[in-house]
Order: C-alpha cells, then sequence, then structure tokens
C-alpha cells in the first residue's frame, strides 16, 4: 500500500464502515488506524486533525457510498434528489456527516462540490439567458435545498424523512423554475 490515494481511500473507507456502528466523534485516530491497518501516525499525516478527516470522509462518502445521480434538466434533478433524500434516510450517519462537514470551514484545496458544479452548469444550459448573478441565486437556492445540509435539518429539527424533504424541495423547485421565462422552463424539461 504504498500509494497515497490508495491509503487514503483505505483510511477513509474504513471511517464510513466504523460509522455505521459509531458516531464520527468517537472514532479516534488509534481505532481509524487499526481499522484501516496502517499507523496512527499514517492517519494523522493524511488528516492533520479532525477538521481535514471529516472533510474528506465527506468527499469519500458522497463518491462512493451517496453518490448524486446526474441529472441534464429539471425534472431529472427532482428525480436525482429524490434519491439522494432516500439514501440519506437509509443511511442517516452518513448523511450527518456529509452535513456536518458542509458546516466547517474548508481545510483542503476549496473545489465545489459536485452538486455545486452540476446545479450550476444545468442552470446554466438551461436558462443561459440569465445573467451571472440571478444564476449564481438560482443555482445557489437549488443546491441548499438539495443538500445534506437541508435534509438533516428536516431530520434532526423536524422529525421529517425524505417524503418532507423531497415535498419542500419540490416546492422550492418548482418556484424557482416558474420565475424563469416560458423558453427556459420549456427548455428545462
Amino acid at each position: 500500500m504504498s500509494e497515497t490515494g490508495d491509503v487514503s481511500s483505505t483510511i477513509l473507507s474504513s471511517a464510513a464502515r466504523l460509522l455505521r456502528e459509531t458516531p464520527f466523534d468517537e472514532i479516534s485516530y488509534r481505532i481509524l488506524a487499526e481499522a484501516a491497518g496502517v499507523s496512527e501516525r499514517t492517519v494523522f499525516r493524511r488528516y492533520p486533525t479532525r477538521a481535514h478527516l471529516l472533510e474528506a470522509l465527506s468527499r469519500w462518502i458522497e463518491e462512493h457510498a451517496l453518490p448524486l445521480p446526474a441529472f441534464t434538466s429539471f425534472e431529472q434533478f427532482r428525480e436525482a434528489v429524490h434519491t439522494r433524500f432516500r439514501a440519506f434516510d437509509a443511511a442517516p450517519a452518513y448523511a450527518f456527516v456529509c452535513a456536518r462537514a458542509a458546516s466547517v470551514s474548508p481545510t483542503l484545496t476549496a473545489e465545489a462540490s459536485f452538486l455545486t458544479e452540476a446545479v450550476r452548469a444545468l442552470v446554466d444550459e438551461c436558462a443561459p439567458h440569465l445573467n451571472n448573478r440571478d444564476a449564481l441565486r438560482i443555482a445557489s437556492a437549488l443546491g441548499s435545498f438539495a443538500s445534506a445540509q437541508f435534509w438533516a435539518r428536516m431530520r434532526s429539527g423536524y422529525g421529517a424523512g425524505a417524503t418532507e424533504a423531497c415535498a419542500a424541495f419540490d416546492a422550492v423547485l418548482d418556484r424557482v423554475v416558474a420565475t424563469l421565462p416560458a423558453h427556459s422552463r420549456a427548455a428545462a424539461r
């Protein structure tokens, strides 16, 4: 296991396995190192702080355990978010890690998440006439309501599950799409 990527992937997949039975805050670097079959020092070298580990684990979960289905229209986006929220209901520990990571200051090279990039591309494709400010506002609203943070707030704050989170997301999506000119709404379907 001399490749940095392989070691990092092993550490992150081990952390994800541990999350199934242990809250993130109770997973020590020692426990994680034992589960990954590496030294504790190796874990510290890759993730010098818990924030680094949290951010990397969140990206790993989003990519490997709870990937967002691809979409090129607002209706496909709706279905992708519904699928995502149901996956969050099935793996709440993963969803809460993703939500928590999104709320801390970035520690790694701050790249936009797949969700952010995909929503912005969707808005640019379906409503190319929008100025940058309006496109950013729409993408930001849609991305916020499609996020793990939104699902986690619905779950922990209101006792809601995927069905209720999907309904709230649908209301926002319908409202946003309704504000677009008719030719953009037609192109978005």
